[in-house]
């Protein structure tokens, strides 16, 4: 049996309507559809350990933003979908310091989100005697494991320990279950999240348990299984599924042929909007001159 891989909890949701049915309730789980900047947000709730059991999520607030209009260079949309972000992301962070992560391989593009998310986010620690009216911003570029012999968790936690946040942000690449999603959602959540989960890696967890302190995520899909794209393809023509197929693919990951000249504007929305919420004051004009 095919497990379809995906970190996106709208798709989860999605993938049990199709397994059990449309009229089928969903327990432990509240959904709705909204906007944020008149672009469509899919707002999913976990709610209780059943929802978790369902969905294969912890419980919290999942949000996915519709950012496709990106790629369509609809007039302004760069400043919608920050704004956008930062509407949605303002009411998830408490007050007080944060701690942001960029987590990935900067020297694998589609792994590179949180890392080149750190080149637009603005760090302000240091500057409390010169920028007192900022929230304090840290920020960490935390590798991974293969290049350096450290869990993600490790380093998190351990400048965790030190800059002693009110709430940590971790910004990733994710992977989604189908190839419209890549690059054209951004999902934030108030639940942490376990790195590579989505591409059968799992790390050690990211959260409030083994931070100490809330820990949100902000994280857009590059990725997509190679096996349930064949899968899907095959659906799609009509055509029955090849015995064959069960199995191959497992280690192969999909990513659009532009994923360099996407990366590069995503981290740039990304760290525009997280700059936004988190100093609601500023405007994108200020953070396009400090940033400079």
């Amino acid at each position: 049996m095919l497990t379809i891989r995906t970190d996106l909890a709208a798709e989860a949701r999605d993938l049990w309507r199709e397994s059990a049915g449309e009229t089928t309730r969903l327990p432990g789980v509240r959904a709705r559809d909204e906007e944020a900047q008149g672009l469509p947000v899919a707002r999913v709730e976990i709610l209780d350990a059943e929802g978790e059991r369902a969905l294969g999520k912890p419980p919290g607030v999942y949000l996915t933003l519709d950012v496709a209009a990106l790629w369509r260079r609809e007039e302004g949309i760069f400043a919608r979908v920050v704004r956008a972000m930062a509407e949605l992301l303002g009411p998830l962070l408490p007050e007080g310091p944060v701690l942001a992560a960029g987590l990935g391989n900067p020297a694998m593009t589609p792994d590179a989100l949180g890392p080149r998310t750190l080149d637009h986010l603005l760090i302000t620690r240091h500057l409390q005697e010169v920028l007192p009216g900022f929230r304090p911003v840290a920020g960490l570029g935390a590798g991974v494991l293969g290049t350096t012999g450290l869990e993600v968790a490790e380093w998190v936690r351990g400048a965790a320990e030190h800059v002693k946040p009110a709430a940590v942000v971790l910004i990733d690449a994710l992977a989604s279950r189908g190839l419209d999603r890549l690059c054209s959602t951004v999902q934030l959540s108030d639940t942490g999240l376990i790195p590579g989960s989505g591409v059968g890696n799992h790390r050690m967890a990211l959260n409030r348990e083994t931070l100490g302190v809330p820990v949100l995520s902000v994280g857009v899909p590059t990725v997509v299984d190679a096996e349930t794209v064949a899968r899907d393809l095959l659906a799609d023509s009509g055509a029955e599924e090849a015995p064959l197929l069960a199995g191959r693919g497992r280690r192969l990951f999909v990513t659009p042929d532009s994923i360099d000249a996407k990366i590069r504007e995503l981290a740039k929305v990304v760290g525009y909007g997280l700059n936004l919420a988190l100093q609601p004051d500023l405007e994108i004009e200020d953070l396009d001159a400090l940033l400079a």
